[in-house]
């Protein structure tokens, strides 16, 4: 017969105020196998914790139960408690009191009464609970970084400078990221170019770290510490090895498309680079609108190449690289303001997106930095800013706050002032919000020292007049309409996840929240790390994030990397699924549920010496979701710690 211990725990008040927690205790007295039983203010506290290995030492007890937190935060904290009197970790159990009862029932009698329920099932699930050990596995120390802005970049030089190797992966042709396409960075109105290119370049050096461009993840299969990653290289119609970046190739070719990298507002070539300080700094051919390959005819690219480089039959390249650790940076979308219909289907050539705009304004850019009205060329002498572009808007189904729209409308609006001092600059917003270091400072000086003027409320309507565009709206201050004949309006698009931020997290076994960014484990606790471990979080793929932000979670996520690489070997998660290979009828069921691929099939030999297939679970790879002991039709698969036999327990206890 076990002799279990209970502890309630008041949390201050969040459960106390609602949970008679002596009542509790008392209760748990007269339940089968209870030895001993108490309450106390904070059970996670170091006297708290205490009182429980006295107790285990004076009363002789095998298995503790705890009423108190969610056990997803506070159950390592008690099973390393109980690991401290020298029982098995997995002799502990975890009644949720505080976010199951206290915090979702508000009748204190009635809130008692469940409180007692949830400690009996408890109780009577720890009486059948076994003892459980993890497993040691390899750790393979090389990381994946999946994207290559600053945040990839950041975490990846921060693993390679510790002495690991990292495979750096990024989808377009050179790294660099949306920062490569920004003017000037605030607050300081640093050229983003000249801090981020060192960047790059530091990174296309390190030797201990291989970058992939124009590639991308295809597939991921294994665990923590032993994942197994297919990357897709595809063919760039160049040979890297004999290009030599001279340039020659493009300047010739007849093909001219809109820029992806200027987001539409100039021009490049079939074979391009994406923009003079890419790494690596070396063109690739869109086949999609090169006429060698959509008509067969061309070739200028291949006669002029003095180095003989380009290869038209190239094909794509797969490989396989094993990782310890992956990081995800694949940042973000700008919100499509063609879906305001209001604002003229955003179609007008003189209604530009912030990005267009700092491709305008950028020495680099189209213009080379000399900002005129797309549709004729002229100096704009009326510049409206309309700020909260697909964010805030519930209508638009984006009702999160976008964070870095204020800063750079305010960083916009100065340029704006240095290169046409007298300019009309007005900037239409809801709120300002200026959450970061001298942030404040840098909107006031836009306000006050380059006469930028604010207006606080919404636009409802822009439509053309004769050469300018007409911007009606109001003034919520001085509760007035206000309208504006404005030569050039730039929409502060917000921020939105990537389109294939869904399909990515599929692939990864990651979670993403409603608006498809990718989920943190915790926001307080673990907030670059996933549900999955070994996977981690970095910049704004996981919310909106300014640079300064995306870089400290890309250093964040490498430190997490590190910690894991920095152990000998990997211990498993006990708490894994387990086949009854004996009765297994080889249905396959668990093996379509199985969201981490830790299901196979296995031959195996019978009794009478005939061959059957059954369900064999890797517990490496199994993260105990109990998915497959569910879909068993036979059920004979079992959730350790979480048995068939103790669940029926607690329904039982639950029933009494």
């Amino acid at each position: 017969m076990p002799r279990i211990g209970v502890f309630i725990c008041h949390c201050g008040i969040n459960i106390e105020k609602t949970v008679d927690t002596a009542k509790v205790a008392e209760a748990a007295r007269s339940f089968p196998g209870v030895v001993f039983a108490a309450d106390y203010k904070y059970m996670c506290s170091d006297p708290g914790q205490n009182m429980i290995l006295d107790a285990i030492r004076e009363y002789n007890l095998d298995r503790i139960v705890v009423g108190a937190c969610s056990p997803s935060l506070h159950e390592p904290t008690f099973q390393a408690c109980v690991a401290k009197a020298d029982l098995n970790p997995y002799f502990f159990e975890m009644a949720n009191l505080r976010e199951q009862v206290s915090w979702v029932t508000h009748d204190r009698e009635m809130a008692t009464e469940k409180a007692i329920q949830a400690v009996r099932m408890a109780v009577a699930k720890a009486g059948k609970s076994e003892p459980l050990a993890s497993q040691s596995l390899p750790i393979t120390k090389k990381a994946l970084v999946i994207g290559g802005g600053i945040s990839g970049i950041q975490a990846a030089l921060d693993i390679a400078e510790a002495g690991f190797p990292v495979i750096l992966v990024e989808r377009e042709p050179s790294i660099g990221g949306r920062m490569a396409q920004l003017d000037k960075t605030f607050p300081t109105l640093d050229c983003s170019a000249c801090i981020l290119t060192p960047k790059m370049v530091e990174a296309a050096r390190n030797p201990n770290i291989t970058i992939h461009t124009y590639a991308e993840v295809e597939n991921v299969a294994g665990f923590i510490g032993n994942f197994e990653v297919t990357i897709r290289k595809k063919a760039r119609s160049i040979d890297m090895s004999k290009c030599t970046g001279c340039g020659v190739c493009y300047e010739k070719c007849p093909v001219k498309v809109p820029n992806k990298f200027e987001e539409g507002t100039g021009e490049r070539k079939a074979i391009y680079v994406p923009f003079p300080q890419a790494v690596p700094n070396k063109p690739v051919i869109d086949r999609e609108v090169c006429l060698h390959f959509t008509k067969g005819k061309c070739g200028i690219c291949a006669k002029m190449c003095p180095a003989e480089a380009v290869v038209y039959n190239q094909e794509d390249e797969v490989i396989t690289e094993k990782v310890g650790a992956i990081i995800v940076a694949t940042g973000f979308d700008l919100f499509d303001t063609k879906r305001y219909e209001e604002y003229a289907g955003g179609a007008h050539p003189d209604m530009i997106t912030s990005l267009q705009f700092e491709r305008l304004i950028n020495a680099s850019g189209p213009t080379q930095g000399k900002l005129r009205r797309p549709s004729d060329g002229k100096e704009p002498e009326t510049i409206v800013f309309i700020q909260c572009v697909g964010s805030r808007d519930d209508k638009m189904g984006r009702p999160y706050c976008s964070r870095i729209c204020c800063m750079y409308t305010a960083k916009q609006t100065i340029l704006v002032r240095e290169k046409f001092p007298n300019a009309r600059i007005f900037v239409f917003f809801m709120d300002i919000r200026t959450a970061g270091k001298n942030y404040e400072e840098f909107c006031r000086r836009a306000i006050e020292d380059y006469n930028a003027e604010y207006i606080r409320g919404r636009v409802s309507k822009i439509y053309p007049s004769g050469d300018k565009l007409i911007v009606e709206g109001s003034d919520t201050i001085l509760g007035r309409p206000v309208e504006i004949a404005a030569d050039l309006v730039v929409l502060a698009a917000g921020a939105e996840a990537r389109a294939d931020a869904k399909d990515l997290a599929r692939m990864l076994g990651i979670q993403t929240d409603q608006y498809n960014f990718f989920s943190e484990a915790h926001a307080k606790l673990r907030p670059v790390e996933t549900m999955t471990g070994g996977i981690f979080l970095a910049g704004a793929c996981q919310f909106p994030r300014d640079i300064p932000d995306c870089v400290a979670s890309a250093s964040a996520s490498a430190a997490k990397a590190l910690a894991l690489f920095g152990k000998p070997e990997l211990a498993s998660l006990p708490t894994v699924a387990k086949v009854d290979e004996s009765r297994c009828s080889g249905c396959m069921a668990c093996l379509s549920v199985c969201p981490y691929s830790a299901v196979t099939m296995e031959e195996v030999k019978n009794k009478s010496g005939g061959i059957r297939e059954v369900a064999r679970v890797n517990p490496g790879v199994c993260q105990g979701c109990g998915a497959c002991a569910a879909a068993c039709n036979a059920g004979v698969i079992d959730l350790l710690g979480y048995t068939n036999e103790q669940i029926a327990c607690q329904v039982d206890a639950a029933l009494l």
